[in-house]
């Protein structure tokens, strides 16, 4: 269930059998002509409402802006600092250990996100380990998870795209978007016609300036014209399935 469709009788009554819940967390930026600007944020969501259904797991809000100053050579792009980001983490997890959460499960969408991440978990740890957090806060566990690790996700991205999948605009994040999204999946997947070269090049990742130069139409090594919604449905089932198992180890573990 999705905590702001709750109310705060829900989520006492939540916290009687578990103190576990997941925060999707990704991004806004561009993923190319034939990707949604916000798909780095509803991969994660779309993924986690699924083992919230599978599993009773609490859905907290996602946090859909993360560290993407590199794609701000592109129209419709936020970015937050990395600092910021590190601040907003915090006082999530802050926010809910004050309730009796002590189980953060962030399912990531967003590479950019993960070195600010980790680090606003040491600061969490840190606030224990300094004496800084308040008498009465539980032990907290904190795990970053980033979708796309998973592996029956790897072998299915291998066995369906190849050398196609790319490390940005990838042929599995669209596929997801396209399945759980499909009307506007076919809009955009008709912008597909007119990409050359057919695969992006690669290369590094700089500031938004030199990102736009490289990179012209934003995708990195991949060919999203091999994205499709049937796709994107074996790997929602794939990622499910294998994350929800993680998800309940999580939520156990001392």
């Amino acid at each position: 269930m999705k905590l702001q469709h709750c109310a705060w009788p829900d989520i006492e009554a939540y916290l009687k059998r578990s103190t576990a819940i997941i925060i999707p967390i990704g991004s806004t930026e561009q993923h190319g002509p034939t990707g949604f600007l916000g798909t780095d944020a509803l991969c994660p969501e779309v993924l986690a409402e699924g083992i919230g259904e599978r599993c009773g797991a609490l859905i907290a809000p996602t946090l859909s802006i993360g560290m993407a100053q590199h794609h701000l050579g592109f129209p419709g792009s936020i970015t937050l600092r990395p600092t910021t980001l590190i601040a907003v983490v915090q006082d999530v997890v802050n926010s809910l250990a004050r309730h009796g959460f002590d189980r953060f499960f962030f399912l990531n969408g967003h590479g950019g996100n993960i070195a600010s991440v980790t680090a606003a978990f040491s600061e969490v740890y840190a606030e224990s380990s300094l004496g800084t957090a308040s008498g009465n806060r539980p032990p907290l566990r904190c795990r970053l998870h980033n979708w796309w690790d998973v592996p029956g996700v790897k072998r299915l991205s291998s066995e369906v795209f190849g050398a196609d999948e790319g490390s940005h605009a990838t042929c599995s994040e669209v596929s997801l978007t396209y399945h759980a999204f499909p009307e506007a999946g076919q809009r955009l997947a008709a912008a597909g016609d007119a990409l050359t070269p057919g695969r992006a090049p690669n290369g590094p990742i700089r500031d938004a300036d030199d990102y736009r130069r490289r990179f012209p139409d934003g995708r990195i090594g991949s060919d999203p014209r091999k994205a499709s919604a049937e796709a994107g449905a074996r790997l929602y089932e794939t990622a499910v399935t294998e994350l929800s198992e993680v998800w309940k180890r999580f939520a156990a573990e001392d």
